[in-house]
């Protein structure tokens, strides 16, 4: 099984050290001691927490961003037949979901708790911009 040091736990959940260390002692998450007597959180365990955590209301709050295509995360759910898989992965808040081979599966080695990567090529990016401020820019930045 997987397990993940709380440093690494709290990377992959965007929040700091001190609430992971919080959430095992009031017991949100597992905790245990490795060979090394580090803390650490199982990867299932700690998948669960992910997808708990990323339940957020709707976005409210008018923030600029144009979106990656790298994204980090844990993996939260495995589908798999003889020949195809659907892999979900939580990547921060964001939920993301692969279709590919059951060997890919398993060469891979992605199991719920993983840490995998979201890599997406797409030939259209849409940047979200607030209504209103390219009125105030006018043309400026525009290019062909």
């Amino acid at each position: 099984m997987t397990h993940y040091r709380i440093a690494e736990a709290a990377e992959l959940l965007a929040v700091s050290d001190d609430t992971v260390r919080r959430w095992i002692r009031e017991g949100a998450m597992r905790g245990a001691v490795d060979e090394a007597g580090r803390q650490v959180v199982d990867g299932a365990d700690l998948a669960r927490q992910a997808v708990e955590i990323a339940k957020t209301p709707t976005d409210t709050t008018g923030v600029l961003r144009s979106a990656r295509n790298h994204f980090p995360g844990i993996v939260t759910k495995v589908v798999s037949d003889t020949v195809m898989a659907q892999v979900e992965l939580q990547c921060g808040t964001s939920r993301v979901v692969s279709l590919m081979t059951a060997e890919a599966v398993r060469d891979l080695g992605l199991e719920v708790g993983s840490r995998a990567v979201a890599v997406v090529k797409a030939t259209m990016v849409i940047v979200e911009s607030p209504a209103g401020d390219a009125q105030h820019r006018g043309t400026q930045g525009e290019s062909a």
